[in-house]
């Protein structure tokens, strides 16, 4: 069995990451276009910098931790890993590391990881854990000062390609199971996704409220990720044990 799983923002929320767009499209305050796009940050890098110093700084607070979602996914993704019969992708729209701090393996950060800076000539990215500046030495060669400011957030912006397009296409038209929870269903190409999957593909979203995606589904399971998830993942592999 082929089971392929997309999160999106609703899962990280229940572990107090806000979901960056609120109800008026803001990203906490800002326009989209003044902080999360190219143009953005080349006219006005500090700002951007600003904006995701910010929320790299509150993802590694104390309080902020895995909630009873991530480490279920985490505990299934071990399960399938134990078995030669199942092969098992996590996609994930969030740029936090949350699924990975709850045990998972095997995740495909489609937009980006808010730990990680990118250099902006060699597209080299590094775990980063501190501010971005345009102050900030270059970790190849931190005496160039020639090269310092080299670095942007390593997040998918608007107008740029998400990461790993061709695998996750790959295991969507390969999916014998497919389940999105917490994702929106409006921002392509993870909203396209559950399309792309075979017609006789099982489809379960799991959201607190119906999308725009959410005829595309088999089952929708109202109710928040960290209650819901545990319980459909069980099932599942009580379902492939029969």
């Amino acid at each position: 069995m082929n089971i392929l799983i997309l999160t999106g923002a609703g899962v990280s929320a229940e572990s107090g990451i806000p979901t960056f767009r609120d109800a008026n499209g803001l990203w906490e305050g800002h326009a989209f276009e003044d902080v999360a796009t190219p143009e953005a940050f080349a006219r006005n890098p500090v700002l951007v910098h600003q904006f995701y110093n910010e929320r790299r700084r509150r993802l590694q607070e104390s309080d902020i931790q895995p909630n009873a979602a991530h480490v279920a996914l985490a505990e299934f993704e071990q399960a399938c890993a134990d078995r030669d019969d199942i092969r098992f992708l996590l996609v994930t729209q969030n740029i936090d590391d949350l699924h990975e701090r709850a045990g998972s393996q095997n995740v495909l950060h489609m937009h980006g990881e808010l730990l990680k800076a990118q250099c902006l000539e060699s597209l080299q990215t590094y775990p980063w854990k501190d501010d971005l500046s345009l102050e900030t030495p270059h970790p190849d060669d931190p005496d160039d000062e020639s090269k310092r400011g080299y670095l942007r957030p390593h997040v998918v912006w608007f107008g740029e390609m998400p990461i790993g397009l061709n695998q996750i296409s790959e295991a969507a038209s390969n999916a014998d199971l497919f389940l999105a929870i917490g994702t929106s269903g409006v921002v392509y190409p993870a909203a396209g996704i559950v399309a792309s999957t075979p017609h006789a593909c099982r489809r379960i979203e799991i959201n607190l409220d119906a999308t725009e995606a959410s005829s595309a589904f088999d089952e929708t399971i109202r109710g928040p990720a960290s209650i819901e998830v545990g319980k459909v993942l069980q099932q599942i592999l009580h379902d492939c044990s029969e």
